[in-house]
């Protein structure tokens, strides 16, 4: 089936080797920087959001909707993304209206976004349609993208990058045992996962959560899978959920909260690799994946792939001020 397509990520995204890693644990441990993506650091949300906006135009909408937390790195994407194609843009996000906007907040404000605050567990799609039906008396036409653009379409984005990773795998000359990364809503797993099927030596799909329990993970990614074979005029009753990998182990505290060690881990990565990852994404999933490979759970993979997935923006003062703490401390050992 053929999917409409806005193209305005910077793609391909490189594949860097984390060599301090890679020594210390005996194996290829790889950086898949979809960080470089551009749109105003929009990370793994852009490539969702070609395919989400191109049927948005594809319909004729001229505004979009979408939802998220305060800190929400797909709402500032996805204002970014309208700002670049001349659409309005309405937010949906759950939590009271800051006194201090910084972070994406304050980014998606000055794209242009108007921003729409609704209670932290507030209903939030009857929400975004009642903004769709005010903007439809108005003569605007809306297109509603879910949270993280997390379905059939926003997934075709990530179809496309395990497309991506097969060709840079022959250049690079190494086959990946494992694709791991951060799992927030579902969208960018149920993408690998889907294209994985059809690859001639399918890898182990790995996602490890940063919110809800692995059962509640399988099951949306389910949905969204079996909405994609759908859409491609696929017949599939069913999906093998033992396939579909989510760890819920590295929650910590909760969606968007952190504990002291894993800023610490964070600061140490950073000051051994270069690398920056964000403390409500990608900073929870990396540790993850390093604690369990200091486990012995991933002795059987030589090489190893991590989605960095960006979210750079979305550290709060809080979490600054404890990376300012923890950045005068020598290296541990993970």
């Amino acid at each position: 089936m053929k999917h409409n397509r806005v193209l305005i990520a910077n793609l391909p995204t490189p594949i860097q080797k984390l060599n301090n890693l890679s020594e210390k644990y005996a194996k290829g441990i790889y950086l898949k920087r979809d960080d470089f993506t551009g749109v105003e650091l929009s990370g793994n949300k852009v490539r969702k959001l070609e395919f989400a906006l191109g049927e948005a135009l594809k319909n004729g909408c001229d505004t979009i909707i979408t939802a998220g937390a305060i800190q929400s790195n797909h709402c500032r994407a996805t204002a970014a993304v309208c700002a670049k194609l001349g659409l309005d843009c309405e937010l949906v996000i759950k939590g009271n209206e800051p006194d201090d906007f910084e972070g994406n907040i304050f980014i998606s404000s000055i794209l242009g976004a108007n921003i729409n605050y609704i209670p932290k567990d507030g209903p939030v799609d009857e929400k975004m349609e009642e903004v769709k039906e005010e903007l439809s008396k108005k003569g605007k036409k809306g297109y509603i993208i879910p949270i993280g653009a997390s379905n059939a379409v926003g997934s075709l984005g990530y179809v496309q990058d395990m497309k991506e990773i097969i060709k840079q795998e022959k250049e690079l000359g190494l086959e990946f045992d494992a694709i791991i990364l951060t799992v927030g809503s579902g969208g960018t797993y149920a993408g690998l996962w889907y294209a994985n099927q059809s690859i001639e030596k399918p890898k182990d799909i790995i996602g490890f959560s940063v919110s809800d329990s692995s059962e509640e993970f399988t099951s949306d990614i389910k949905n969204i899978l079996l909405d994609m074979y759908k859409r491609d005029g696929v017949s599939q009753e069913e999906i093998d959920e033992s396939s579909i990998i989510i760890n819920d182990d590295y929650i910590g505290d909760g969606y968007a909260l952190s504990r002291p060690e894993e800023i610490e881990f964070i600061c140490d990565i950073a000051k051994s690799e270069g690398v920056i990852f964000d403390p409500v994404y990608t900073g929870k999933a990396f540790r993850g994946m390093v604690s369990d490979i200091e486990n012995g759970k991933f002795n059987e993979y030589k090489n190893i792939l991590f989605i960095h997935t960006g979210g750079l923006l979305g550290w709060t003062k809080n979490q600054r001020k404890m990376a300012m703490n923890k950045s005068n401390l020598k290296l541990r050992n993970y």
